[in-house]
């Protein structure tokens, strides 16, 4: 026998699920494998979701992810020897090198299991997308462009990124099974991978009696679900919303959309590509973790997955809307910037911030500072 100080590897393989019934979480399960509702840190009503698949947690607003530990060190407010205490328990046990090695092996076959899934997933949910961008074409694009204008924005030249579809159903998943909620236009936009490809598309569905408004949708419950969804394989992707950037150019990354191309409308710089990021997440990448800070700022550059700009431009923008944490926000920006100079070379990185409480369609549109928006 032999003292083993096994515990986090134990913690590790609690399933996540199990977790969140130990923390009493009052989650609603939105997929075969996802549930969401309040984020046990910053409340909300469904910011805060569960992967039982991938074993995993995250906060799109807060920006908190991570596994079960985590996930106990942000619900509970405490260190992490004391999630692990919480976890398995504070004493620490003896095991054999034959009882160590089974549990490696479970773990090795479990992990195996997880990837396979969610490579096959990853790669249905990517064909599915392609399925969607290509049955857009030729669809007339008058009820984005309304959209749009209605939201003051008109682009110069209509990206070709950018379709329409007349009648597209939203479904999500209950209970493993796929279920229509809504059905009427949406606006489709591309998500490029750095080699080109389109690997997932940006879904808005819209109002069409109400230009610049995006459409009411509600759960069985009558509760209200997000009026966007990405379907694909987001990640390292980008919206382009003008073409490549040339040799020594300069591209302009916003998080969404309609706040990149308010930038374009509003405030043009000469020779600038538009790209949306899709997330800030996405943007931002995974941040090295420092004890005491949420948010350092400081890229994990083995994070392979995060948005990387092309390597031949030499000034890089990100634009920060104000109407959400500003430190938080400015962080995940900054991570993202520091990636694009370590791992390309970028020479000129920079921040572009809306005014506090707004983002750059509240300033294109001439909105007030931390008014109520219905059209967001």
């Amino acid at each position: 026998m032999m003292r083993s100080d096994d515990r986090l590897r134990e913690a590790q393989a609690v399933p996540v699920a199990e977790v969140v019934d130990r923390l009493a979480l009052k989650l609603k399960r939105v997929s075969a494998v996802e549930s969401a509702g309040p984020c046990p840190d910053c409340g909300g009503e469904d910011r805060f979701a569960i992967n039982t698949q991938k074993n995993v947690f995250n906060c799109r607003v807060c920006g908190e992810t991570g596994d079960g530990i985590a996930l106990v060190r942000l619900a509970l407010k405490c260190e992490f020897p004391a999630a692990l205490d919480w976890l398995v328990g504070a004493r620490e046990i003896e095991i054999s090198q034959e009882e160590r090695a089974r549990r490696e092996k479970k773990r090795a076959e479990d992990a195996a299991q997880r990837d396979a899934y969610a490579a096959r997933a990853r790669a249905y949910a990517i064909e599915d997308a392609r399925n969607i961008w290509a049955s857009a074409v030729g669809q007339d694009p008058a009820p984005a462009v309304a959209y749009l204008a209605g939201r003051g924005i008109s682009f110069p030249s209509w990206p070709p990124t950018i379709r329409c579809l007349a009648d597209h159903p939203y479904k999500r998943k209950v209970g493993g099974r796929l279920e229509e909620f809504h059905r009427g236009p949406a606006m489709i936009a591309a998500i490029q991978a750095p080699d080109g490809r389109i690997r997932a598309v940006h879904q808005t569905w819209i109002d069409p009696d109400r230009p610049g408004r995006k459409a009411e949708i509600l759960d069985r419950d009558g509760g209200a679900l997000p009026s966007k969804l990405v379907r694909g394989s987001k990640k390292g992707g980008a919206i382009r919303l003008s073409p490549m950037p040339l040799e020594g150019g300069c591209l302009i990354v916003g998080e969404g959309i309609e706040t990149t191309a308010s930038v374009l409308v509003c405030a043009p710089v000469e020779g600038a590509s538009y790209w949306a990021g899709v997330d800030l997440g996405n943007m931002a990448g995974r941040q090295i973790k420092i004890e005491g800070q949420r948010h350092s700022g400081i890229p994990d550059l083995e994070d392979e997955d995060a948005f990387l700009p092309p390597r031949w431009i030499e000034r890089l923008i990100y634009l920060q809307d104000g109407d959400s944490n500003p430190a938080a926000t400015r962080a995940k920006l900054l991570a993202g910037l520091r990636r694009a100079q370590a791992r390309c070379g970028i020479g000129r990185t920079e921040i572009v911030a809306a005014p506090p409480g707004m983002d750059f369609n509240d300033v294109l549109r001439g909105e007030k500072p931390d008014g109520d928006d219905p059209a967001e």
